[in-house]
Order: C-alpha cells, then structure tokens, then sequence
C-alpha cells in the first residue's frame, strides 16, 4: 500500500524525518508521489541555473538515426563515427536485438519498481547482500545540494551465476536477456569506431580494455508536481565507454549541443536505442569523439523508466589515449589513469556536467 498524503504532511520536517521516509526506508521518490503531493519538496527544488531553460531547446530531428539493417551498406560506418564526433549521441534501429526483447526490459523495469518498499530496499547500500546490487535514489544524496528525481536499481555484472543469485527476482531474467541480446551490436558499433581509429583489429586485450566490465541500471522518474523546479537527471557525461539506453514513449532526455551550448530533445522512436559516448572511449580517442552532458526532465503528468547498460574497461585497466591514435604524432591531451580511480571521482561528487573528465585533462 502506497504512504498516505497525511503521512508526507507529518514528516516533511525535520530534514531527518524526510531522509528516514526516502532514504532509510527505501519508499523513494516514487512513494513521495504516490501520495499525491501537490507541491515539490524543498530538499528536490535545483539552484536556477541547473533548470532547463525552454528558450534553449533546439529542434527534436538533430540527433542521427541510423539503420543498422544493412551496416555495411556504403556510408553506414562513416554516419556512425560522424555523429560520435559531432554528437556523442545517436539512435539506433533494426539493430538485431529483437523488440520483444526491449519490450521485455522495460516490463521487468516497471516489475521491480512495483515492488513494495521493504522489498526493493533489500538492495538498498545499508542492506544489499553485494555492493554489485544496489538499490536507492537521486545520484549522491551525501554530496547533493538538491536531490535529483529519480529512483534506481544499480546491477554490475560479473556472470550469470551471480545474478541468479543475488539480482532481484522481479527483474533478472529479462535484464539479463536484454544484455545478452545487445552484445553483439555493441561490438559491432565498437569496431566501426576503433577502425576509425586506426585500430584494425579488437583482440581479447583490447576488447577488455573497450567492454570489459558492464553494469545496467534501471531508472523510475514519477510524477512531479512541480518539474520545472526540479531535474530527473542532472547536468552529466557517463563514464562509459559506450552507453545502450533502452528508454520507454514518455520523453524526456536532452543532449547538450557542442556547437551552441543549447539542449536536444531525444525523442522516443519506437524500437530504437540511444547510443552515446562516455568519457573513457573520449580519452581513449584522445578528444576525436565526444562524451557528451546529457540530462533528464522531470514530468508532470506521467512516470518515466529508462534502461542504460554502462559498457565499460574494467576497473584495473589503465585508460589513456590509444597508442594507433597518436601513432601519426598526435599529441596526447589525456594522461593515462586507472579507470576505477575515474570511477571513484565521478561518484563521490553531485553531477556536474563535463568537469569528472577534467581529472583525465593533462
């Protein structure tokens, strides 16, 4: 049973009691608006300049999507690496990964988030039986100045085995099909973008550096009274080397456009998924493809899930500009950095657009 309006009135204050009810209890954002709160939280409400500013959204049709049907059709490889230079982002069709695959995730994703609290906070970071399940809301509440919108299941995947043991029951197996399913076109994608890299052949060394470690997340933004004063998602780049994001009809992601500094919409494409740079393949290319900041609204009217799967090096791996990028005299830009030092920076702070990558800067 969903918490009761009478409830929220009797907790919003103190500041503890709020934190024990989203926080402790695992009730979320998603119990804060299933009570049907009319107004939005303080501890939600973002400093102006981290709202999205509707003057500066440009038309939805900028970012590329491409037909994989036939990916060796003469100028396919070459839209790819276009739009990971020029837009760090880019949609995905007839990709491979059959529909009903996706649709699946996205049911799995809306299974979990049913859950009642006491179950999904059984994967919460105080009560998780591994720290590679984690369950909870916002990004870094302990760092935040104002909370994000949002709720999470966090899966880092080491083998089969281990998520049959530990992932939740409600969401495991379709997951795991999605990321089984959506390999082989991430590989695929992989090897147009190294080959415009000069690096000809992805041998098992390289392929771990490039895809060695995955985690796949599942979002929940609800209903918000008030999405203008809020965010889903702040100002951020992944640190992936590649992101595969299954998102559902509802809309609501935005890109940061390089050239003018204004935001994309992403619209939803039925069947599709969105392909974005992170900033480990941005060092590893030395600056030639962009991890780009993207966010996430808040909505008024209607809940929002998305699916990323965060492909990654893996955490001991040195990262750095490749050696066939500067193999023409290049200079490097990036210094060479283990990947789980990286990791351990973008977390440990609230979202703040490109500034993780400037640790890489040299």
């Amino acid at each position: 049973m969903a918490p009761t309006l009478a409830v929220i009135n009797n907790i919003t204050n103190p500041a503890s009691d709020f934190s024990d009810f989203v926080l402790t209890k695992g009730h979320g954002v998603k119990g804060l608006s299933e009570t049907g709160i009319e107004t939005l939280p303080k501890q939600y409400i973002q400093p102006l300049e981290e709202r999205l500013c509707m003057t500066k959204i440009i038309p939805e049709n900028a970012i590329p999507i491409i037909d994989l049907s036939d990916p060796n059709t003469t100028g396919v490889a070459d839209t790819i690496c276009n739009a990971a230079e020029r837009w760090g982002f880019f949609q995905i069709v007839n990709h491979g990964v059959p529909l009903q695959v996706l649709e699946n995730a996205k049911e799995a994703t809306r299974r979990f988030f049913r859950l009642p609290a006491q179950e999904k906070n059984k994967y919460s970071k105080d009560n998780s039986p591994s720290n590679t399940v984690r369950y909870g809301t916002s990004f870094s509440p302990q760092a935040e100045k104002a909370l994000e919108w949002k709720d999470y299941l966090s899966l880092f995947y080491v083998s089969d085995d281990e998520a049959s043991a530990l992932w939740p029951a409600a969401c495991r197996d379709g997951l795991l099909e999605y990321m089984r399913k959506s390999e082989a076109v991430v590989k695929q994608l992989l090897k147009v973008l190294m080959e415009k890299l000069n690096v000809t052949e992805i041998d098992k060394s390289k392929e771990d550096l490039l895809m060695g470690s995955r985690r796949i997340n599942i979002n929940y933004y609800p209903i918000c009274p008030n999405p203008e004063l809020t965010v889903g998602v702040g100002r951020h780049s992944d640190v992936s080397t590649l992101t595969i994001l299954l998102q559902d009809d509802i809309g609501g992601l935005y890109v940061r456009d390089l050239q003018d500094n204004s935001w994309i919409h992403v619209p939803p494409v039925e069947g599709s998924i969105v392909i974005n740079v992170g900033d480990a393949l941005q060092i590893m290319s030395n600056g030639r493809y962009k991890s780009v900041e993207h966010r996430v609204v808040a909505n008024r009217s209607k809940n929002r899930i998305s699916v990323p799967i965060f492909v990654n090096p893996r955490p001991h791996d040195i990262i750095g500009p490749l050696p066939e990028v500067l193999a023409s005299g290049e200079q490097p830009i990036y210094k060479r950095v283990l990947y789980s030092d990286y990791v351990k920076h973008f977390f440990r702070k609230s979202h703040d657009g490109k500034g993780t990558v400037d640790y890489a800067k040299i």
